[in-house]
């Protein structure tokens, strides 16, 4: 179920809600606030970081979630890698189908690169739980007997 949440969320950050257009009205006064000289470019640059940033996040963090609400900590070693790239395939998906989404938004422009940075993000997360995974049947073995 927090799974499920988390792509509404996301959807629902595809809206207009989330452009550009108002992410940089919070983002501008505070720059201008810490670095009352700050320029235009700095300011652009750092916008785009911290949106592409967010792809990354909300990405490594579904995966993340995926992998939970499919119990993938409790595979065997041949099933989790199979799980890992079937929920891979999964968040790319869902990235490009959230990028399609956004076509339909006047103020959002579909990007390709999004939905890279977005897989990029999902196989971080995966990474991760892959790591999270490796401890955990490391753990199991001295208990079966097995090295």
């Amino acid at each position: 179920m927090v799974a499920v949440t988390w792509i509404v969320l996301i959807f629902l950050g595809s809206t207009d809600a989330l452009s550009a257009e108002h992410t940089s009205g919070l983002l501008v006064p505070f720059l201008r606030w810490v670095v009352p000289d700050i320029s235009w470019v700095a300011i652009d640059t750092i916008h785009t970081v911290i949106r592409k940033l967010g792809h990354l996040t909300e990405y490594a963090i579904l995966a993340i979630l995926l992998w939970r609400a499919i119990g993938g900590g409790k595979r065997s070693e041949t099933r989790t890698s199979v799980l890992l790239g079937l929920i891979w395939f999964a968040c790319a998906i869902l990235a490009a189908s959230d990028e399609f989404h956004q076509s339909f938004v006047p103020s959002r422009l579909p990007r390709g690169h999004d939905v890279m940075i977005d897989a990029c993000g999902a196989l971080l997360g995966l990474t991760i739980c892959w790591l999270f995974a490796g401890r955990q049947l490391i753990k199991l073995e001295p208990a079966t007997g097995k090295h």
